[in-house]
Parts: structure tokens; C-alpha cells; sequence
């Protein structure tokens, strides 16, 4: 499928991530001026302010923008997953240049025109109101409109916290390795940029007019065209807005179902969904939740249940050591869960997803690799490529290294774990940690090589829930056990990873097929 034919056949959701990427940045702004003007105001008259309160703006926006939503997420009534952790941060960034346009632009004000304003006896607030701002007005719309056009491109980050918008096809290309995704994502964001920075470049020209009463007629229509399109772009924002806010009748029969950003978490998460669904219950989905924040949205009651794997859950959540006796690792699992955290464990879908080390299938059949033994002695110089999560675990890359004894000349590069797979594919590394089950290790031709030394823990899959939602979901979760095997989850993750349908088809079709 070409980039046209998957624009004219996802019309409708390209335009629904545009309305949420749109929403996001208004209100933002919206928010981000209403703070910044008075702020920037106020410093002008208390100039002693001017140095820390513009060293902190500084400081917020060189915070990495992930960075940023992670911090914001743990803070009560402010973060959370969802629009608001998203709108507060891009309001955090869009301060500075709000700030520092008015700060300029009032103090760029000509000394002698304020001293004629006050020898007319004019107040203060009347020079601000009558002189300053007319005045400085195009420089502080300078700001905004920057302020603006940054919102537009940190929003596609805003996807990683469950915020929605453009960049939802960004994370999710990169996931799936698919550049239509990447591509619509990105031209999208680009093309709202431009319409942005043109829209508010008119409005500057017109303000920077030195006589306003002698616009022409022509200018007047741009000023009505301008605002008109304003007006449009606030609608969708609160079209928006009214359909994110919309409520269960009873919020007794609804269920939050979240879900990590990689493939495989997203159909389990549909699969439990859909049948949710069809049992009654209304469905919140609350889907590609970056790093832990599945967890942590449990935690703090926006989500109520979510795919886990036990290794995962008893190494990374609760610090332990590894182990490899699968019934253990559960076992233990779900009692600290309950005791620690008040979640429950469900029984285990049926497959384990593994740590996968990968190379390329090329490589493998060239120099007969099977194992991961077979790779250490030729492995000196190769490049390895690994996910954050993998180097930051305890039962990721320091004990894998050492369990095998590996000894790379070139330090392994540490980056995002979907691009790891374009990465080997394309041959700029050799040696990744993937997951067992994904899809693209047959899309893509790569080779898993066996742990012979066994030295990763069990990964079953499950879901974790609180406890409060047991009773609901307890006869799908009993549907469910052991119902997905290996060979089933590989063929669903490749269905969207390879043959390009979509979680919802995939997991239908599952569902259909198991008669469920």
C-alpha cells in the first residue's frame, strides 16, 4: 500500500488525531498566555524578578519533553495519564517565549512616549493599557506564535502518556516498521506547523501596521478569513473535549483497559476489551502507555487492568532476582502484588514472550548459529543494539553478558527498542534483544537464538488488575486462560506488524476463531 492509498482509507482517524493534536495545542497556549502575558506584565514593574523567573522558564524548556510527562505523571491533580499532564506540559514549555516576547516588548516601549503618556497624567494601568501593550503587541504575538509551533511538535510526545494526537502514528510506525505511519504522522504535525506559524505571521503583519484605522479593505477580509479559521480550530478543540469527557450512564458497569506501546500489549488488551464488550460492560481504552506508566496508572486508579508478563513484573516492578521455575516466578509474583500493591493477577493466557536475542537471518544461516554460545566467539566486533529497558534491568544486558560471557569491542548502543529491529535489519547493528513472540522477526527474516544457557526468567503473559474490578472481569480472565499459544500470539502480532491490520481486526478475528 502506497502512502495515498493508506491516506484515502485511514481518512477519518487522521483527522480525529489532527483534532486531538489541534486541542492540545489551543488550550495549551490558551493556558500558556494567560499565565505568561500577566507574568511577563508583572516583571516589567518588578524588574529584581526578571533573572529568576526567566532562569526557571529557561530551565523548563531544556527539560527533554519525555522527561518532562514522566515528572508530571506521579504529582497529584496535575499529572495522570491522558490530555491534562499533556496540556500542562506543553503549557510549560510554551511560558518562555510568552514571557520573554511581553518582557521585550513593553520594555522596547520608547522611554519618551511613556514620559508624554505621563505627562498627559495618564496612570499606570492606563499606559499599559493604551500605550505599552498597542506598542509591544507584535513582539508579544512573535512569542506566542513560537510558542505555538513548539507545542505542535513536543505534542507528538504527548501520544506516549495516552494523550492522543499525530504522534500516536509516529510511535506506532515505529513500532509496526511501517513508514506509511511514520510518514502520515509526520507530514500531518508539519503541515500544522506551517498553518500555524503562516496564520499568526498574518495576524503580526496586520498588527505591525502603524496606522490600524487605515487597513484596506483587503486586509480586513484576512483579518475575517484568520479569524474564522480560529474559530473553526477552537470548535474541533471542544468537539473534542465534549467527546473525551463524555461519562458512563453507570459508572459502575465501565472498565478502564490500558496497555504498553508495543504491539503484542495492544491486541491483548483489545482481545480482553472486545470481550468485556460483548459481555455488557462499557470499555474505556486507554492503550500505548510509554515505560511504566501502565503500572503507575494503575496504581493510581486511571486504569483498571493492563497485559503484564510475570518475568517482567518480578524483576523490573518488584526488584527481585531472577529465577527460571515459571510456576514460582508467578507464584510469587501475584502474592507480592496483592500484599504490596492490592492488584491481582489473572491465570496465564498460554504463551510466554520471552527476551529474544536476534540476528539477522542471513547472518545466522551463513555461520550456522543456533544458540547464543554459537555467537560469543564471532560476536568480538559486532555492534549490538539494545531498548533502554533491556540495559536498565536486572535481568537485562549487565547478567546477560556476564552469563555468556560476552565481550563486544564497541559499546552497545542503547536506543528505543522498536527502531533496534530496523536497525538490524538494515544491518547498522548485529545483535539486538527483542521479544520472542513480535511479528517483525518473520517480517523482517531475523533468527532468535535459543537461550541454552537459560539464563532469562519465564515472561507468561497476564493481566494485572485491581481488585476492586476482579469480580467483573473474572469470567473473561478464566476464558482466557491458557487460550493463546506462542504460535497464535506470533500470528496475531504479524497480522498487524506484517500484514498491516489493525489490534481492533486482529483481536476480532481472534476472537471469532476461539468462538469466544
Amino acid at each position: 500500500m502506497n502512502l495515498f492509498e493508506f491516506l484515502q482509507q485511514n481518512w477519518s482517524e487522521i483527522f480525529a488525531l489532527t483534532r486531538e493534536h489541534l486541542f492540545l495545542v489551543l488550550v495549551s497556549t490558551v493556558f500558556a498566555v494567560l499565565i505568561g502575558m500577566p507574568l511577563g506584565i508583572l516583571l516589567t514593574r518588578r524588574k529584581s524578578l526578571q533573572t529568576p523567573v526567566l532562569g526557571i522558564a529557561n530551565i523548563l524548556q531544556t527539560v527533554p519533553s519525555l522527561a518532562l510527562f514522566g515528572l508530571l505523571i506521579p504529582i497529584p491533580f496535575v499529572g495522570g495519564i491522558g490530555a491534562k499532564t499533556a496540556i500542562i506540559a506543553l503549557a510549560l514549555y510554551s511560558f518562555l517565549p510568552v514571557i520573554r516576547n511581553t518582557v521585550t516588548g513593553i520594555s522596547g516601549v520608547d522611554a519618551k512616549v511613556k514620559e508624554a503618556a505621563t505627562a498627559m497624567g495618564m496612570t499606570d494601568w492606563q499606559i499599559l493599557k493604551m500605550v505599552e501593550l498597542p506598542l509591544a503587541l507584535p513582539v508579544i504575538l512573535t512569542g506566542i506564535r513560537v510558542a505555538v509551533v513548539i507545542s505542535v511538535g513536543v505534542a507528538t510526545i504527548a501520544a506516549a502518556v495516552g494523550a492522543g494526537g499525530l504522534g500516536t502514528y509516529i510511535f506506532r510506525g515505529l513500532r509496526q516498521n511501517d513508514n506509511n505511519l511514520l510518514l502520515a504522522g509526520a507530514i500531518f504535525s508539519a503541515v500544522l506547523a506551517l498553518l500555524a506559524d503562516f496564520v499568526l505571521g498574518q495576524i503580526e503583519k496586520i498588527y505591525s501596521l502603524k496606522n490600524v484605522e487605515n487597513k484596506t479593505s483587503h486586509q480586513r477580509r484576512k483579518l475575517v478569513l484568520i479569524g474564522t479559521a480560529a474559530l473553526i480550530l477552537i470548535f474541533f478543540g471542544l468537539s473534542f473535549w465534549q467527546n473525551s469527557n463524555n461519562s458512563a450512564t453507570n459508572p459502575e458497569n465501565k472498565i478502564r483497559v490500558g496497555s504498553k506501546d508495543f504491539t503484542e500489549s495492544v491486541i491483548l488488551a483489545e482481545i480482553l476489551a472486545q470481550m468485556l464488550e460483548k459481555r455488557g460492560f462499557e470499555v474505556e481504552r486507554k492503550f500505548e502507555l510509554g515505560g511504566n506508566l501502565a503500572h503507575d496508572s494503575l496504581l493510581s486508579n486511571q486504569i483498571d487492568v493492563y497485559p503484564e508478563y510475570t518475568g517482567t513484573a518480578f524483576t523490573a516492578i518488584l526488584k527481585h532476582q531472577p529465577i527460571t521455575d515459571p510456576n514460582e516466578v508467578y507464584q510469587q509474583t501475584k502474592n507480592k502484588y496483592a500484599e504490596k500493591f492490592n492488584l491481582a493477577l489473572s491465570p496465564s493466557l498460554g504463551f510466554s514472550n520471552d527476551f529474544a536475542i536476534l540476528v539477522r537471518g542471513d547472518a545466522a544461516r551463513k555461520s550456522n548459529l543456533k544458540t547464543i554460545s554459537d555467537a560469543v566467539p564471532i560476536a568480538k566486533n559486532w555492534q549490538a543494539g539494545f531498548g533502554q529497558d533491556f540495559m536498565s534491568r536486572a535481568d537485562g544486558y549487565a547478567g546477560f553478558s556476564r552469563a555468556y560471557n560476552f565481550n563486544f569491542t564497541k559499546q552497545p548502543r542503547e536506543m528505543d527498542l522498536s527502531l533496534t529491529y530496523r536497525a538490524l535489519a538494515s544491518g547498522q547493528v548485529d545483535l539486538i534483544a527483542g521479544n520472542s513472540t513480535d511479528g517483525l522477526i518473520s517480517a523482517l527474516d531475523l533468527f532468535q537464538l535459543a537461550d541454552d544457557r537459560h539464563y532469562f526468567p519465564p515472561y507468561q503473559a497476564v493481566f494485572i488488575a485491581r481488585e476492586d474490578k476482579l469480580r467483573m472481569l473474572d469470567e473473561t480472565f478464566q476464558k482466557l486462560n491458557d487460550a493463546v499459544s506462542t504460535e497464535e500470539m506470533r500470528r496475531l502480532n504479524y497480522a498487524v506488524d506484517g500484514d498491516k491490520h489493525t489490534p481492533k481486526e486482529a483481536a476480532g478475528n481472534f476472537i471469532r476463531q476461539k468462538k469466544f
